[in-house]
């Protein structure tokens, strides 16, 4: 169907990849414990689904940014048809927290330069295929419980994305495209709201969402997966898992048939 993401190549000779970075360690913040298990879930989950896995933990946000260039730019993404990139760390309204950050203003990786290392501009291998967003971080302030808060606190840029058609294009050797689409993302809670981890057994939101794909993948689509997720947590008033910015043009299944 038109409607769903093809997957041309059978499973033997896709090169598919993720991304995950997770922050555990910091010179100013609290240490988020429980992380681990995160990282453990996640790996274990997206190999399940057929990506090789690139983990990178402890980065400030230039850490992050040289990263996602690099994984951006892997020759493997030409074979492969989507990809997920999955970020843990404490957070703040304007983004993610490095290793270096003291809150708020320092040490930021603004969520607008995911997407754009990622866009159709700078990542040509991912046109037109499935770019999935994981973030486990706070979104604001921050709550005493007892489980452990990713936070820091609030800023956020605004997010827009404008798209002007030139007059008197002709179709000869010059594709014009969006700048930005088929993004999916899913973040862990609203904006200005905290996102709860156990020391023990890790982020709710991580183990939900987890479980909704084991549960899941096989026969339902990534927004329809995602939307589970959230339904899980329709009893803890506590987070809601938020979907934003997102572009996708077509149903993704990861097994599709």
């Amino acid at each position: 169907s038109s409607q769903i993401y093809p997957i041309r190549l059978p499973r033997e000779m896709r090169t598919r990849r993720a991304l995950l970075i997770c922050n555990i360690e910091f010179e100013h913040l609290s240490r988020r414990d429980g992380a681990e298990v995160d990282v453990e879930g996640m790996t274990k989950l997206l190999e399940g689904l057929g990506y090789v896995v690139d983990v990178h933990y402890n980065l400030t946000s230039q850490g992050m940014a040289t990263v996602m260039k690099d994984f951006a730019d892997r020759k493997e993404h030409w074979t492969s048809d989507s990809t997920f990139l999955v970020f843990m760390s404490h957070g703040v309204r304007a983004g993610l927290c490095g290793t270096k950050s003291r809150g708020e203003t320092t040490d930021i990786l603004s969520l607008d330069t995911i997407y754009k290392k990622f866009n159709n501009k700078y990542c040509q291998a991912l046109l037109g295929k499935p770019k999935v967003i994981i973030i486990q971080s706070c979104r604001g302030g921050n709550v005493g419980s007892v489980m452990v808060s990713d936070s820091a606190d609030p800023a956020m840029p605004t997010l827009s994305l404008a798209r002007t058609v030139p007059a008197g294009l002709e179709d000869d050797a010059i594709c014009e495209v969006h700048l930005e689409s088929d993004f999916a993302t899913l973040h862990s809670s609203t904006p200005d709201t905290v996102s709860w981890r156990s020391s023990v057994t890790g982020s709710l939101f991580i183990q939900r969402l987890i479980e909704q794909f084991r549960n899941h993948a096989c026969n339902s689509d990534l927004q329809e997966i995602f939307r589970k997720v959230q339904y899980s947590f329709r009893k803890f008033s506590r987070q809601l898992p938020s979907q934003e910015r997102t572009t996708m043009l077509r149903k993704f299944y990861l097994f599709p048939g």
